[in-house]
This record gives structure tokens, sequence and C-alpha cells, in this order.
């Protein structure tokens, strides 16, 4: 597929007018979280939430890194989501989580992100297309329940 880079803001999700820019994140869908370099997050106010979180590395190092709540935005897409504080020598990365909650799918040829359309949602009232891909199972245990009590009729006049 190949790498390439996407330029986000960072904002305090108490406080929207502390953010920061950072003009390449990494693209890695093999990464969960979101990392971006600890004085970046530190400067705009981002409180480390949860601390000693344990990640392995790409090459098999294990490593420990806070983590901390900020919104990410790109172009016109933004989430809420958990950033891990990058350390020097890190990566800076966008990861699946800040991905999916932007709403965007990896694009591999053109090597961008794009918008993934509409957002599945469960239905409170049962739509023809499930009714269909129902029938037949509602089909099945009824003729089931003929046959079990078939079956248990035989049974029991067999005992009698």
């Amino acid at each position: 597929m190949g790498t390439f880079h996407a330029k986000c803001k960072i904002e305090n999700p108490t406080n929207r007018s502390r953010s920061v820019v950072i003009p390449k994140l990494l693209v890695d869908t093999g990464s969960e979280f979101t990392w971006a370099l600890e004085r970046m997050l530190e400067r705009i106010g981002i409180r480390r939430e949860k601390k000693d979180v344990r990640f392995v590395l790409a090459n098999g190092q294990e490593v420990t890194r806070s983590v901390g709540f900020a919104i990410i935005r790109l172009d016109k897409y933004f989430t809420i989501d958990e950033v891990v504080f990058a350390e020097p020598g890190d990566l800076a990365l966008l990861g699946t989580r800040t991905i999916a909650g932007l709403n965007l799918t990896v694009e591999p040829v053109r090597r961008r992100l794009v918008a993934s359309g509409p957002l599945p949602a469960a239905s409170p009232t049962r739509s023809p297309s499930v009714t269909a891909v129902l029938e037949p199972f509602s089909q099945h245990r009824q003729a089931r329940r003929l046959c079990d009590r078939s079956y248990s009729a035989r049974v029991v006049s067999s005992i009698l």
C-alpha cells in the first residue's frame, strides 16, 4: 500500500482555543491509537488521563506511555479520541480508532483518506430486507416445533 501523511489539528477538549497543528502524522492502519509528541500535547494543556499504558511497537519493543483525550480535526472532519503522549524518537501517528471516528477510510491507490459514507445504525423497525432474511428461520422454527410435538406424541403413545 505504501505510506502517506495527513495534516491534523489537535485541540484541548475543555478549551478549544488551545490547539496545535501537526503537519505530518503518519497514517498507520497498524496502530489503534493516534500518537502526538508529548511537548505539543502538554503545550495545549492535554492532561495525562492514563499512565503507564503498555504498547508494542512495530519492531516488537514494548513501551509504556501516557494517554489523554483530545479533539482531532482533519479538514472538515473531527472526532474526540484518546491520544498517546509520544516521547522523543516515537513516530507521530494517525491511528485506526481516530480514522474510524473521523468516518474516513484509507484509499490505498491514491494514498489519501476519503469519506466512508453513511454510518451503520440499528433500526427500531423491521425493514423488508431484515424480514426477508429472517423469514426462512421462522419457518424452520415452526416446522421444528411441529416435528418436536409429533415426536413427543409418538414417544408418549409408545410408553402408554
